[in-house]
């Protein structure tokens, strides 16, 4: 059964949401990594970009990130310097200061602490998935793929479970500001000087920096210092403390990109499972829990790319990337790369090794939540797996309109219970 096929013509504007609300045009992308793996792309909005298509060009740029820097901003949209200071996380620094603050968090994000929520994260599966399977046809994103990572950023921030809705409605804002579904302010269909010192040029980070303010104040109240909030404040290794502006946008990146991303690892999930019987066969065996997870969140790539700047001319497939020149990493094309994977539009479960480029690897901005996304996948499918006996389609799926994080944002499904 086909998952999903791809309709745009071979020659997608990249830099337009309105082609990635009808999928990735991956017709585009396979043409790319054959015919022009290093393409230019003109930019009606900003100045053009280079495009990195195949996953062995991205693993060899990210490797490099004297030559890459990050230090310019990791979206399409131009900044001025003024707008990249006020926006930045540690995502859009180069080292030593994106190590600094790395070395601050890294300890909370690190595999043992991780592996410790274990039995939380399945509570929390039980408890939503319990809710979600008392009907026979549902919205699987929302019902269950939002749920999840909701609940475990308040247990990861400190939050009040009451608080949860409201936080990722916001973060939702942030990171799918291209979406009308989530956002009266869309980024490319308004004027957006009056929140252009915002963490991404959103009203949301207004608001939720001034959450975090009094949730700080409240928690240093308490004389509460658990969890990773504490953390980012204390002094590094230098001495240095973090700034208000750093941690506000530090806060918006944990909020936004810490739920969406798993959110649409798991809705990819469950739509492959809809789509290719055998994988619930497959999940009940319980044989393929030590590479379902990267597999599933390889088909997912909720990051479709990030950028980097040129710090120095470049060249590279018979082309001069110029210093100062934009390019693309295009991790949802790399993950789809015949040449790196196996039937790589099919699901495979066992597939091993798995060199996926979800989490950024090869470079220095390898994902600081990757082990946490690992289990909660890992966990969520587990659980569901036990609970069914069929998964299919109930009706069109929906995706996000957005060319940087990819999703599906409606997910009709119809089950039968075990």
């Amino acid at each position: 059964m086909t998952i999903w096929t791809p309709t745009d013509d071979g020659h997608a504007d990249l830099t337009s949401h309105d082609i990635f609300a009808q999928g990735v045009p991956h017709n585009t992308f396979a043409r790319m990594r054959r015919d022009d793996p290093l393409a230019w792309s003109d930019w009606d909005a900003g100045q053009g970009f280079w495009n990195v298509t195949r996953h062995a060009d991205i693993l060899a740029l990210n490797r490099q990130p004297d030559l890459m820097s990050s230090a310019r901003g990791i979206r399409m949209e131009d900044q001025t310097y003024e707008e990249y200071l006020a926006r930045r996380t540690f995502q859009e620094t180069d080292a030593p200061e994106h190590t600094m603050t790395r070395v601050k968090v890294a300890k909370a994000f690190s595999r043992p602490v991780v592996a410790g929520f274990e039995d939380q994260i399945r509570e929390l599966c039980d408890e939503i998935l319990d809710d979600a399977l008392q009907h026979d046809s549902f919205d699987a994103t929302k019902r269950i793929a939002r749920e999840l990572p909701m609940r475990m950023l308040g247990r990861i921030l400190g939050t009040p479970d009451e608080d949860l809705p409201w936080l990722v409605e916001k973060g939702d804002a942030l990171i799918a500001n291209t979406d009308p579904d989530f956002t009266e302010h869309v980024l490319d269909k308004m004027t957006t000087d009056d929140y252009r010192l915002m963490p991404f040029n959103s009203p949301a980070g207004a608001e939720l920096y001034e959450y975090a303010r009094k949730l700080m104040a409240d928690k240093a109240a308490r004389g509460d210092t658990n969890g990773i909030l504490h953390l980012i404040l204390q002094p590094g290794p230098d001495g240095s403390v973090i700034s208000e502006t750093e941690f506000r946008n530090f806060f918006c990146l944990l909020v936004a990109a810490g739920n969406d991303t798993t959110r649409y690892s798991i809705a990819a999930g469950i739509q492959a499972m809809a789509h290719q019987p055998e994988l619930l066969v497959q999940m009940k065996a319980g044989e393929v829990w030590a590479t379902a997870p990267d597999e599933i969140i390889r088909w997912a790539t909720p990051a479709v790319y990030f950028r980097r700047t040129a710090t120095r001319d470049h060249e590279m497939h018979g082309k001069t990337i110029k210093a100062g020149d934009k390019v693309l990493y295009w991790f949802v094309s790399g993950n789809r790369d015949e040449t790196a994977f196996d039937d790589p539009f099919r699901v495979n479960l066992a597939r091993n090794p798995n060199p996926h480029l979800s989490f950024g690897q090869g470079g220095p901005h390898l994902c600081l939540g990757m082990h946490l996304a690992r289990l909660e996948v890992r966990v969520l499918f587990q659980e569901l797996a036990k609970r069914i006996t069929s998964i299919e389609p109930a009706g069109p799926q929906k995706f996000l309109r957005s060319n940087f994080v990819g999703g599906i944002k409606e997910l009709p499904v119809r089950i039968t219970r075990a």
